[in-house]
Protein backbone atom coordinates (compact mmCIF):
# COMPACT_ATOMS: atom_id res chain seq x y z
CA UNK A 1 0.00 0.00 0.00
CA UNK A 2 1.40 3.44 -0.93
CA UNK A 3 2.19 5.84 1.92
CA UNK A 4 -0.21 8.78 1.58
CA UNK A 5 2.48 11.31 2.51
CA UNK A 6 5.39 10.39 0.28
CA UNK A 7 6.75 8.08 -2.36
CA UNK A 8 10.30 9.42 -1.88
CA UNK A 9 12.18 11.53 0.65
CA UNK A 10 13.60 14.94 -0.23
CA UNK A 11 17.11 13.75 -1.04
CA UNK A 12 16.24 10.74 -3.23
CA UNK A 13 15.14 12.04 -6.63
CA UNK A 14 17.67 11.89 -9.48
CA UNK A 15 17.61 12.25 -13.28
CA UNK A 16 16.59 8.59 -13.51
CA UNK A 17 13.22 9.55 -11.93
CA UNK A 18 12.44 12.08 -14.70
CA UNK A 19 8.88 11.67 -15.96
CA UNK A 20 7.64 9.96 -12.77
CA UNK A 21 4.79 11.39 -10.70
CA UNK A 22 5.90 11.51 -7.06
CA UNK A 23 4.67 12.74 -3.70
CA UNK A 24 6.93 14.48 -1.20
CA UNK A 25 6.21 15.77 2.30
CA UNK A 26 8.20 18.23 4.35
CA UNK A 27 8.67 21.80 5.50
CA UNK A 28 8.53 24.81 3.23
CA UNK A 29 12.19 25.77 3.57
CA UNK A 30 12.20 28.87 1.37
CA UNK A 31 10.46 30.47 -1.62
CA UNK A 32 11.81 32.40 -4.59
CA UNK A 33 9.18 34.33 -6.55
CA UNK A 34 10.18 35.02 -10.18
CA UNK A 35 6.81 36.57 -11.10
CA UNK A 36 5.53 33.93 -13.49
CA UNK A 37 7.29 31.12 -11.61
CA UNK A 38 7.46 30.29 -7.91
CA UNK A 39 10.34 28.09 -6.75
CA UNK A 40 9.95 26.22 -3.47
CA UNK A 41 12.61 24.29 -1.56
CA UNK A 42 10.86 21.47 0.29
CA UNK A 43 12.91 20.08 3.20
CA UNK A 44 12.67 16.94 5.29
CA UNK A 45 15.13 15.12 7.57
CA UNK A 46 17.02 13.77 4.54
CA UNK A 47 17.50 16.85 2.36
CA UNK A 48 15.99 19.37 -0.06
CA UNK A 49 14.06 19.13 -3.31
CA UNK A 50 13.28 22.13 -5.52
CA UNK A 51 9.64 22.33 -6.62
CA UNK A 52 8.30 24.76 -9.21
CA UNK A 53 4.81 26.25 -9.73
CA UNK A 54 3.71 28.35 -12.72
CA UNK A 55 1.47 31.36 -12.13
CA UNK A 56 -1.41 29.76 -14.06
CA UNK A 57 -1.42 26.86 -11.56
CA UNK A 58 -4.35 27.11 -9.10
CA UNK A 59 -1.94 26.39 -6.19
CA UNK A 60 0.32 29.36 -7.08
CA UNK A 61 -1.57 31.91 -4.93
CA UNK A 62 -1.85 29.46 -1.99
CA UNK A 63 1.89 28.78 -1.96
CA UNK A 64 2.68 32.46 -2.51
CA UNK A 65 0.93 33.32 0.77
CA UNK A 66 2.05 30.27 2.77
CA UNK A 67 4.61 31.02 5.49
CA UNK A 68 8.01 29.35 5.71
CA UNK A 69 8.16 26.20 7.86
CA UNK A 70 4.57 25.20 7.09
CA UNK A 71 4.32 21.45 6.48
CA UNK A 72 2.85 20.23 3.21
CA UNK A 73 2.56 17.32 0.81
CA UNK A 74 3.39 18.03 -2.83
CA UNK A 75 2.43 15.78 -5.73
CA UNK A 76 4.12 16.50 -9.02
CA UNK A 77 6.14 15.35 -11.98
CA UNK A 78 9.94 14.98 -11.86
CA UNK A 79 11.64 16.98 -14.63
CA UNK A 80 15.30 17.55 -15.48
CA UNK A 81 16.52 21.04 -14.77
CA UNK A 82 17.60 23.12 -17.74
CA UNK A 83 21.33 23.11 -18.45
CA UNK A 84 23.09 25.78 -16.38
CA UNK A 85 20.42 25.81 -13.66
CA UNK A 86 21.59 22.64 -11.87
CA UNK A 87 22.78 22.77 -8.27
CA UNK A 88 25.49 20.13 -7.99
CA UNK A 89 25.87 20.70 -4.23
CA UNK A 90 22.50 18.97 -3.71
CA UNK A 91 21.87 15.24 -4.35
CA UNK A 92 18.61 16.36 -6.01
CA UNK A 93 20.22 19.30 -7.81
CA UNK A 94 19.75 17.99 -11.35
CA UNK A 95 15.94 17.72 -11.15
CA UNK A 96 12.92 19.65 -9.92
CA UNK A 97 9.31 18.71 -9.27
CA UNK A 98 6.61 20.38 -11.35
CA UNK A 99 3.80 20.84 -8.80
CA UNK A 100 0.43 19.32 -9.70
CA UNK A 101 -1.26 19.47 -6.29
CA UNK A 102 -0.51 20.37 -2.69
CA UNK A 103 -2.01 19.58 0.67
CA UNK A 104 -1.21 21.77 3.67
CA UNK A 105 -0.68 19.47 6.66
CA UNK A 106 0.25 22.12 9.24
CA UNK A 107 0.44 25.89 8.80
CA UNK A 108 3.27 27.74 10.58
CA UNK A 109 2.85 31.02 12.46
CA UNK A 110 5.31 33.89 11.94
CA UNK A 111 8.70 32.56 12.98
CA UNK A 112 10.51 33.96 16.05
CA UNK A 113 13.79 32.99 14.35
CA UNK A 114 14.67 31.92 10.79
CA UNK A 115 15.46 28.33 9.88
CA UNK A 116 16.87 29.11 6.43
CA UNK A 117 20.42 30.41 6.66
CA UNK A 118 22.94 29.86 9.44
CA UNK A 119 23.16 33.36 10.91
CA UNK A 120 23.82 33.72 14.63
CA UNK A 121 20.79 34.29 16.80
CA UNK A 122 20.54 35.13 20.53
CA UNK A 123 20.97 31.99 22.62
CA UNK A 124 17.83 32.54 24.72
CA UNK A 125 15.69 32.59 21.54
CA UNK A 126 17.47 29.53 20.16
CA UNK A 127 16.89 27.55 23.37
CA UNK A 128 13.29 28.67 23.84
CA UNK A 129 12.47 27.61 20.27
CA UNK A 130 14.92 24.71 20.16
CA UNK A 131 12.59 22.70 17.89
CA UNK A 132 13.11 25.43 15.25
CA UNK A 133 16.82 25.73 15.95
CA UNK A 134 17.23 21.98 15.40
CA UNK A 135 15.71 22.29 11.92
CA UNK A 136 18.70 24.39 10.84
CA UNK A 137 21.15 22.48 8.67
CA UNK A 138 24.24 22.66 10.89
CA UNK A 139 22.38 21.80 14.08
CA UNK A 140 20.55 18.94 12.35
CA UNK A 141 23.87 17.55 11.07
CA UNK A 142 25.45 17.77 14.53
CA UNK A 143 22.66 15.79 16.20
CA UNK A 144 22.73 13.13 13.45
CA UNK A 145 26.51 12.94 13.90
CA UNK A 146 26.03 12.43 17.64
CA UNK A 147 23.59 9.57 17.03
CA UNK A 148 25.96 7.89 14.56
CA UNK A 149 28.90 8.27 16.96
CA UNK A 150 26.95 6.57 19.76
CA UNK A 151 25.93 3.69 17.46
CA UNK A 152 29.50 3.28 16.21
CA UNK A 153 30.92 3.26 19.75
CA UNK A 154 28.43 0.57 20.77
CA UNK A 155 29.35 -1.68 17.85
CA UNK A 156 33.11 -1.15 18.39
CA UNK A 157 32.89 -1.92 22.11
CA UNK A 158 31.02 -5.15 21.40
CA UNK A 159 33.73 -6.10 18.87
CA UNK A 160 36.33 -5.48 21.58
CA UNK A 161 34.60 -8.00 23.85
CA UNK A 162 32.69 -5.59 26.11
CA UNK A 163 29.09 -5.97 27.25
CA UNK A 164 26.77 -3.07 28.07
CA UNK A 165 25.10 -3.00 31.48
CA UNK A 166 22.77 -0.33 32.91
CA UNK A 167 23.52 1.05 36.36
CA UNK A 168 20.92 2.71 38.67
CA UNK A 169 19.80 6.29 38.22
CA UNK A 170 18.38 6.58 41.75
CA UNK A 171 21.25 6.04 44.17
CA UNK A 172 22.72 7.39 47.41
CA UNK A 173 24.21 10.84 47.85
CA UNK A 174 27.98 11.16 47.55
CA UNK A 175 29.89 13.65 49.70
CA UNK A 176 32.68 13.91 47.10
CA UNK A 177 32.91 15.95 43.88
CA UNK A 178 30.19 18.32 42.67
CA UNK A 179 26.80 18.92 44.26
CA UNK A 180 24.25 16.14 43.89
CA UNK A 181 20.80 16.44 42.40
CA UNK A 182 18.50 15.09 45.13
CA UNK A 183 15.23 13.22 44.65
CA UNK A 184 12.84 12.93 47.63
CA UNK A 185 11.53 9.47 48.54
CA UNK A 186 7.75 9.32 49.05
CA UNK A 187 7.94 5.90 50.71
CA UNK A 188 10.80 6.94 53.01
CA UNK A 189 9.80 10.40 54.30
CA UNK A 190 12.69 12.79 54.95
CA UNK A 191 15.12 10.67 52.93
CA UNK A 192 16.51 11.38 49.47
CA UNK A 193 17.99 9.57 46.52
CA UNK A 194 20.71 11.25 44.47
CA UNK A 195 21.11 11.13 40.71
CA UNK A 196 24.55 9.62 39.95
CA UNK A 197 27.41 12.03 39.29
CA UNK A 198 28.96 9.03 37.53
CA UNK A 199 28.44 5.26 37.80
CA UNK A 200 31.89 4.95 39.45
CA UNK A 201 31.06 2.73 42.41
CA UNK A 202 28.55 0.65 40.45
CA UNK A 203 30.99 -0.10 37.64
CA UNK A 204 33.60 -1.21 40.17
CA UNK A 205 30.97 -3.40 41.83
CA UNK A 206 30.22 -4.96 38.42
CA UNK A 207 33.89 -6.05 38.32
CA UNK A 208 33.69 -7.36 41.89
CA UNK A 209 30.57 -9.29 40.79
CA UNK A 210 32.66 -11.24 38.29
CA UNK A 211 31.81 -9.54 34.98
CA UNK A 212 34.96 -8.90 32.99
CA UNK A 213 34.48 -5.99 30.55
CA UNK A 214 31.75 -3.38 31.09
CA UNK A 215 30.70 -0.34 29.11
CA UNK A 216 27.74 1.99 29.13
CA UNK A 217 26.74 5.21 27.39
CA UNK A 218 26.03 6.59 30.83
CA UNK A 219 24.06 9.68 31.83
CA UNK A 220 25.72 11.64 34.64
CA UNK A 221 24.18 14.39 36.76
CA UNK A 222 26.13 17.15 38.48
CA UNK A 223 24.74 20.35 39.94
CA UNK A 224 27.59 22.56 38.77
CA UNK A 225 27.98 25.75 36.77
CA UNK A 226 27.93 25.66 32.98
CA UNK A 227 31.00 26.13 30.79
CA UNK A 228 31.46 26.04 27.05
CA UNK A 229 32.53 22.38 27.26
CA UNK A 230 30.26 21.34 30.14
CA UNK A 231 26.48 21.27 30.37
CA UNK A 232 24.84 22.31 33.62
CA UNK A 233 22.93 19.38 35.03
CA UNK A 234 23.53 16.38 32.82
CA UNK A 235 26.01 14.96 30.35
CA UNK A 236 26.91 11.58 28.85
CA UNK A 237 30.10 9.57 29.03
CA UNK A 238 31.40 6.34 27.58
CA UNK A 239 31.87 4.49 30.85
CA UNK A 240 34.40 1.61 30.74
CA UNK A 241 35.75 -0.82 33.36
CA UNK A 242 37.89 -3.94 32.92
CA UNK A 243 39.11 -6.70 35.27
CA UNK A 244 42.60 -8.21 35.53
CA UNK A 245 44.18 -5.33 33.61
CA UNK A 246 47.13 -3.01 33.82
CA UNK A 247 47.23 0.58 32.63
CA UNK A 248 48.48 -0.37 29.15
CA UNK A 249 45.51 -2.72 28.56
CA UNK A 250 43.11 0.21 29.00
CA UNK A 251 45.27 2.42 26.77
CA UNK A 252 45.18 -0.18 24.02
CA UNK A 253 41.36 -0.40 24.04
CA UNK A 254 40.95 3.40 23.99
CA UNK A 255 43.53 3.87 21.23
CA UNK A 256 41.80 1.35 18.96
CA UNK A 257 38.42 2.93 19.66
CA UNK A 258 39.48 6.58 19.28
CA UNK A 259 41.53 6.04 16.11
CA UNK A 260 38.65 4.12 14.46
CA UNK A 261 36.06 6.65 15.66
CA UNK A 262 37.92 9.79 14.61
CA UNK A 263 38.95 8.32 11.25
CA UNK A 264 35.36 7.24 10.59
CA UNK A 265 33.72 10.59 11.33
CA UNK A 266 36.32 13.16 10.29
CA UNK A 267 38.57 13.83 7.33
CA UNK A 268 41.22 15.19 9.70
CA UNK A 269 44.33 13.10 10.29
CA UNK A 270 44.86 11.26 13.60
CA UNK A 271 48.57 11.94 14.26
CA UNK A 272 49.50 8.71 16.07
CA UNK A 273 47.82 5.31 16.33
CA UNK A 274 49.73 4.79 19.58
CA UNK A 275 49.29 7.93 21.66
CA UNK A 276 52.36 9.49 23.34
CA UNK A 277 52.61 8.84 27.10
CA UNK A 278 53.69 12.03 28.86
CA UNK A 279 54.48 11.96 32.60
CA UNK A 280 52.56 14.62 34.54
CA UNK A 281 55.70 16.45 35.73
CA UNK A 282 57.07 16.56 32.18
CA UNK A 283 53.74 17.91 30.85
CA UNK A 284 53.70 20.70 33.44
CA UNK A 285 57.28 21.68 32.56
CA UNK A 286 57.06 21.47 28.75
CA UNK A 287 53.49 22.70 28.25
CA UNK A 288 52.49 24.34 31.55
CA UNK A 289 49.36 22.17 31.65
CA UNK A 290 48.24 18.55 31.86
CA UNK A 291 45.96 19.19 28.85
CA UNK A 292 48.56 19.96 26.15
CA UNK A 293 47.70 20.60 22.52
CA UNK A 294 50.40 18.58 20.76
CA UNK A 295 49.63 20.21 17.41
CA UNK A 296 51.48 23.19 18.89
CA UNK A 297 55.27 22.73 18.42
CA UNK A 298 56.25 25.38 21.01
CA UNK A 299 57.87 24.08 24.22
CA UNK A 300 58.56 25.66 27.60
CA UNK A 301 62.06 25.46 29.14
CA UNK A 302 63.28 26.17 32.66
CA UNK A 303 66.20 28.63 32.70
CA UNK A 304 66.09 29.61 36.40
CA UNK A 305 69.79 28.74 36.95
CA UNK A 306 70.84 31.33 34.33
CA UNK A 307 69.77 34.04 36.79
CA UNK A 308 72.28 32.92 39.42
CA UNK A 309 75.15 33.88 37.07
CA UNK A 310 77.26 37.00 37.71
CA UNK A 311 77.30 37.89 33.99
CA UNK A 312 73.49 38.24 33.87
CA UNK A 313 72.47 41.75 35.00
CA UNK A 314 68.68 41.33 34.82
CA UNK A 315 68.29 42.41 38.46
CA UNK A 316 64.46 42.23 38.72
CA UNK A 317 64.45 38.52 37.81
CA UNK A 318 67.62 37.82 39.85
CA UNK A 319 66.04 39.19 43.04
CA UNK A 320 62.86 37.17 42.45
CA UNK A 321 64.88 33.99 41.85
CA UNK A 322 66.77 34.55 45.12
CA UNK A 323 63.43 34.68 46.95
CA UNK A 324 62.24 31.36 45.44
CA UNK A 325 60.75 32.30 42.05
CA UNK A 326 61.51 30.38 38.86
CA UNK A 327 62.12 31.53 35.28
CA UNK A 328 60.78 29.67 32.26
CA UNK A 329 60.68 30.62 28.61
CA UNK A 330 59.12 29.86 25.23
CA UNK A 331 61.34 29.83 22.11
CA UNK A 332 59.81 30.91 18.78
CA UNK A 333 61.75 29.81 15.71
CA UNK A 334 63.02 32.26 13.06
CA UNK A 335 61.10 35.29 14.32
CA UNK A 336 63.96 37.82 14.03
CA UNK A 337 62.13 39.70 11.26
CA UNK A 338 58.87 40.08 13.22
CA UNK A 339 58.07 43.74 13.97
CA UNK A 340 58.45 45.10 17.50
CA UNK A 341 54.64 45.36 17.69
CA UNK A 342 54.33 41.54 17.51
CA UNK A 343 56.39 41.12 20.69
CA UNK A 344 54.83 44.10 22.48
CA UNK A 345 51.32 42.81 21.74
CA UNK A 346 52.15 39.43 23.34
CA UNK A 347 53.55 41.24 26.40
CA UNK A 348 50.46 43.49 26.61
CA UNK A 349 48.11 40.49 26.17
CA UNK A 350 49.85 38.59 29.01
CA UNK A 351 49.28 41.57 31.35
CA UNK A 352 45.59 41.53 30.40
CA UNK A 353 45.54 37.88 31.57
CA UNK A 354 46.68 38.99 35.04
CA UNK A 355 50.41 38.25 34.62
CA UNK A 356 53.20 40.76 35.24
CA UNK A 357 54.13 40.55 31.56
CA UNK A 358 56.53 38.62 29.36
CA UNK A 359 60.10 39.81 28.85
CA UNK A 360 61.53 39.04 25.42
CA UNK A 361 64.61 39.19 23.23
CA UNK A 362 65.79 37.87 19.84
CA UNK A 363 69.13 36.11 19.34
CA UNK A 364 71.51 37.78 16.86
CA UNK A 365 75.04 37.24 15.64
CA UNK A 366 77.32 39.83 14.14
CA UNK A 367 80.85 39.40 15.46
CA UNK A 368 79.44 37.63 18.50
CA UNK A 369 76.12 36.35 19.78
CA UNK A 370 73.94 39.05 21.32
CA UNK A 371 70.28 39.67 22.15
CA UNK A 372 68.07 42.34 20.59
CA UNK A 373 65.05 43.59 22.52
CA UNK A 374 64.16 45.47 25.73
CA UNK A 375 66.00 43.05 28.06
CA UNK A 376 68.66 41.75 25.65
CA UNK A 377 71.38 44.05 27.01
CA UNK A 378 71.28 42.29 30.40
CA UNK A 379 72.74 39.04 29.02
CA UNK A 380 76.41 38.30 28.24
CA UNK A 381 77.42 36.22 25.24
CA UNK A 382 78.30 33.27 27.50
CA UNK A 383 74.93 33.38 29.26
CA UNK A 384 73.15 33.50 25.90
CA UNK A 385 75.14 30.49 24.70
CA UNK A 386 74.08 28.63 27.85
CA UNK A 387 70.42 29.58 27.22
CA UNK A 388 70.77 28.35 23.63
CA UNK A 389 72.19 25.05 24.91
CA UNK A 390 69.32 24.52 27.39
CA UNK A 391 66.51 25.56 25.02
CA UNK A 392 68.00 24.45 21.66
CA UNK A 393 67.40 28.03 20.46
CA UNK A 394 69.36 29.29 17.44
CA UNK A 395 70.37 32.67 16.07
CA UNK A 396 67.24 34.29 14.61
CA UNK A 397 64.96 32.75 17.26
CA UNK A 398 63.19 34.77 19.96
CA UNK A 399 62.52 33.98 23.63
CA UNK A 400 59.60 35.03 25.83
CA UNK A 401 60.46 34.88 29.54
CA UNK A 402 58.26 34.76 32.65
CA UNK A 403 59.34 34.87 36.29
CA UNK A 404 57.31 34.05 39.38
CA UNK A 405 55.92 31.25 41.54
CA UNK A 406 55.62 27.90 39.75
CA UNK A 407 51.78 27.87 39.61
CA UNK A 408 51.65 31.39 38.14
CA UNK A 409 54.36 30.60 35.57
CA UNK A 410 52.73 27.36 34.47
CA UNK A 411 49.40 29.15 34.00
CA UNK A 412 50.65 32.15 32.01
CA UNK A 413 53.11 30.21 29.82
CA UNK A 414 50.50 27.54 29.05
CA UNK A 415 48.04 30.09 27.65
CA UNK A 416 50.89 32.16 26.10
CA UNK A 417 52.08 29.04 24.27
CA UNK A 418 48.62 28.71 22.68
CA UNK A 419 48.33 32.44 21.96
CA UNK A 420 51.78 32.73 20.33
CA UNK A 421 51.21 29.57 18.23
CA UNK A 422 47.90 30.96 16.95
CA UNK A 423 49.47 34.35 16.16
CA UNK A 424 52.27 32.59 14.25
CA UNK A 425 49.78 30.24 12.54
CA UNK A 426 51.60 27.15 13.82
CA UNK A 427 48.55 24.98 14.64
CA UNK A 428 47.45 22.51 11.98
CA UNK A 429 43.65 22.52 12.26
CA UNK A 430 43.43 19.36 10.12
CA UNK A 431 44.90 17.10 12.79
CA UNK A 432 43.81 15.28 15.94
CA UNK A 433 46.74 14.94 18.36
CA UNK A 434 45.95 12.55 21.21
CA UNK A 435 48.15 11.85 24.22
CA UNK A 436 48.06 10.18 27.61
CA UNK A 437 49.15 12.11 30.70
CA UNK A 438 50.47 9.52 33.16
CA UNK A 439 52.27 9.22 36.52
CA UNK A 440 50.13 11.66 38.47
CA UNK A 441 51.24 12.21 42.06
CA UNK A 442 49.02 10.38 44.56
CA UNK A 443 49.16 13.31 47.00
CA UNK A 444 49.84 17.05 46.97
CA UNK A 445 50.30 19.77 49.54
CA UNK A 446 47.29 22.02 50.13
CA UNK A 447 48.65 25.58 49.78
CA UNK A 448 46.17 27.01 52.28
CA UNK A 449 46.23 24.39 55.05
CA UNK A 450 49.75 23.02 54.32
CA UNK A 451 48.27 19.55 54.84
CA UNK A 452 48.63 16.58 52.49
CA UNK A 453 45.58 15.79 50.37
CA UNK A 454 44.73 13.50 47.44
CA UNK A 455 45.75 15.18 44.19
CA UNK A 456 43.49 13.30 41.77
CA UNK A 457 41.43 10.20 42.61
CA UNK A 458 41.60 8.74 46.14
CA UNK A 459 40.59 5.26 44.94
CA UNK A 460 43.57 4.83 42.59
CA UNK A 461 46.27 2.21 42.99
CA UNK A 462 49.68 3.63 43.92
CA UNK A 463 52.60 2.66 41.69
CA UNK A 464 55.23 0.22 42.91
CA UNK A 465 55.22 -2.82 45.13
CA UNK A 466 52.88 -2.24 48.08
CA UNK A 467 55.43 -3.60 50.59
CA UNK A 468 58.09 -1.16 49.37
CA UNK A 469 56.00 2.05 49.24
CA UNK A 470 57.55 4.93 51.21
CA UNK A 471 54.60 6.20 53.21
CA UNK A 472 56.95 8.54 55.14
CA UNK A 473 57.44 10.64 51.98
CA UNK A 474 53.92 10.45 50.43
CA UNK A 475 54.49 13.37 48.00
CA UNK A 476 56.82 11.08 46.03
CA UNK A 477 54.19 8.34 45.59
CA UNK A 478 52.89 8.18 42.03
CA UNK A 479 49.51 6.67 41.12
CA UNK A 480 48.19 4.62 38.23
CA UNK A 481 46.07 7.57 37.15
CA UNK A 482 45.90 8.87 33.61
CA UNK A 483 44.12 11.44 31.45
CA UNK A 484 43.38 11.15 27.74
CA UNK A 485 43.75 14.49 25.94
CA UNK A 486 43.03 15.52 22.34
CA UNK A 487 43.99 18.92 20.85
CA UNK A 488 44.20 20.44 24.33
CA UNK A 489 40.81 19.05 25.42
CA UNK A 490 40.70 16.61 28.32
CA UNK A 491 38.35 13.81 27.29
CA UNK A 492 38.60 11.80 30.49
CA UNK A 493 40.47 10.83 33.61
CA UNK A 494 40.89 7.18 34.52
CA UNK A 495 42.75 4.92 36.90
CA UNK A 496 43.68 1.44 37.96
CA UNK A 497 41.57 1.09 41.09
CA UNK A 498 42.78 0.28 44.57
CA UNK A 499 41.14 -3.10 45.30
CA UNK A 500 42.98 -3.73 48.60
CA UNK A 501 41.02 -2.43 51.68
CA UNK A 502 44.06 -2.36 54.00
CA UNK A 503 45.99 -0.21 51.52
CA UNK A 504 42.98 2.07 51.14
CA UNK A 505 42.88 2.70 54.90
CA UNK A 506 46.60 3.51 54.85
CA UNK A 507 46.35 5.98 51.94
CA UNK A 508 43.32 7.71 53.42
CA UNK A 509 45.08 8.04 56.79
CA UNK A 510 47.88 10.01 55.05
CA UNK A 511 45.21 12.43 53.78
CA UNK A 512 43.80 12.82 57.32
CA UNK A 513 40.91 10.30 57.30
CA UNK A 514 40.77 7.84 60.20
CA UNK A 515 39.46 4.29 59.72
CA UNK A 516 36.04 5.11 61.18
CA UNK A 517 35.53 8.04 58.80
CA UNK A 518 36.54 5.96 55.76
CA UNK A 519 34.10 3.22 56.77
CA UNK A 520 31.30 5.76 57.26
CA UNK A 521 31.77 7.27 53.83
CA UNK A 522 32.63 4.22 51.73
CA UNK A 523 31.17 1.25 53.60
CA UNK A 524 29.48 -0.26 50.52
CA UNK A 525 32.64 -0.27 48.44
CA UNK A 526 34.89 -1.48 51.28
CA UNK A 527 32.45 -4.27 52.12
CA UNK A 528 32.43 -5.47 48.50
CA UNK A 529 36.24 -5.34 48.21
CA UNK A 530 36.61 -7.47 51.36
CA UNK A 531 34.94 -10.48 49.68
CA UNK A 532 37.50 -11.02 46.92
CA UNK A 533 37.99 -8.29 44.33
CA UNK A 534 39.94 -8.54 41.06
CA UNK A 535 42.51 -5.92 40.10
CA UNK A 536 40.51 -3.60 37.85
CA UNK A 537 40.58 -0.22 36.17
CA UNK A 538 38.75 1.98 33.76
CA UNK A 539 38.07 5.33 32.18
CA UNK A 540 35.05 7.34 31.00
CA UNK A 541 35.60 9.64 27.98
CA UNK A 542 33.03 12.43 27.70
CA UNK A 543 30.72 11.77 24.77
CA UNK A 544 29.81 15.46 24.45
CA UNK A 545 33.45 16.53 24.12
CA UNK A 546 34.17 13.79 21.57
CA UNK A 547 31.27 14.99 19.39
CA UNK A 548 32.36 18.63 19.85
CA UNK A 549 35.79 17.76 18.43
CA UNK A 550 34.32 15.79 15.52
CA UNK A 551 31.77 18.51 14.71
CA UNK A 552 34.42 21.24 15.14
CA UNK A 553 32.21 23.07 17.63
CA UNK A 554 33.39 25.15 20.59
CA UNK A 555 30.18 25.02 22.65
CA UNK A 556 28.52 21.91 24.04
CA UNK A 557 25.05 23.32 23.33
CA UNK A 558 25.74 22.97 19.59
CA UNK A 559 25.87 19.17 19.84
CA UNK A 560 23.14 18.57 22.47
CA UNK A 561 19.49 18.06 21.53
CA UNK A 562 17.78 19.98 24.33
CA UNK A 563 20.39 21.76 26.47
CA UNK A 564 19.80 24.09 29.40
CA UNK A 565 21.05 27.67 29.49
CA UNK A 566 23.89 28.99 31.65
CA UNK A 567 21.54 29.21 34.63
CA UNK A 568 20.53 25.53 34.36
CA UNK A 569 17.09 26.42 32.98
CA UNK A 570 15.23 24.68 30.16
CA UNK A 571 13.62 27.69 28.47
CA UNK A 572 11.54 25.52 26.15
CA UNK A 573 9.90 23.29 28.79
CA UNK A 574 10.16 25.94 31.54
CA UNK A 575 12.13 23.79 33.95
CA UNK A 576 12.83 23.93 36.81
CA UNK A 577 9.32 24.93 37.84
CA UNK A 578 7.25 25.21 40.97
CA UNK A 579 5.07 22.22 41.86
CA UNK A 580 1.67 21.89 43.48
CA UNK A 581 1.55 22.04 47.31
CA UNK A 582 -0.19 18.64 47.18
CA UNK A 583 2.91 17.09 45.57
CA UNK A 584 5.20 18.57 48.22
CA UNK A 585 2.93 17.28 51.00
CA UNK A 586 3.03 13.75 49.51
CA UNK A 587 6.82 13.92 49.66
CA UNK A 588 6.91 15.34 53.23
CA UNK A 589 8.67 18.48 51.98
CA UNK A 590 8.22 22.06 53.14
CA UNK A 591 9.90 24.87 51.25
CA UNK A 592 11.55 27.70 53.12
CA UNK A 593 12.14 30.32 50.44
CA UNK A 594 12.25 33.91 51.62
CA UNK A 595 10.32 36.23 49.33
CA UNK A 596 11.97 39.56 48.51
Amino acid sequence: MMNKYRTHNCSELKQTHAGETVSLSGWLHRKRDHGNLLFIDLRDHYGLTQCVVENNNKFFSILEKLRSESVLTIIGKVVKREKGTENFELPTGEIEVDVQSIKILSEAKDLPMPVFGEQDYPEDIRLKYRFLDLRREEMHKNIILRSKVVSFIRSEMLKLGFLEYQTPILTSSSPEGARDFLVPSRLNPGKFYALPQAPQQFKQLIMVSGFDKYFQIAPCFRDEDARADRSPGEFYQLDIEMSFVEQEDIFKVLEILMVNLFQKFSSKKVLNNKFPRIPYNEAMLKYGTDKPDLRNPLLINDITNIFTRDDVKFDIFKKLVKSGSIVRCIVTKKTKDKPRSFFDNIDKWSKEQGASGLAYFTLEKNEKISAKGPVGKFFSEDSLKEIMKITKAEVGDSLFLACGKINEIEKILSISRDKIAKDLNLINEDQFAFCWIVDYPMFELDEQTKKIKFSHNPFSMPQGEIEKLDFKDPLKIKAYQYDIVCNGVELSSGAIRNHVPELMYKLFSIAGYDKKKVEEKFSGMLNALSYGAPPHGGIAPGLDRIVMLLANEKNIREITLFPMNQNAQDLMMKAPSEVEPKQLKELSIKTDIKKD
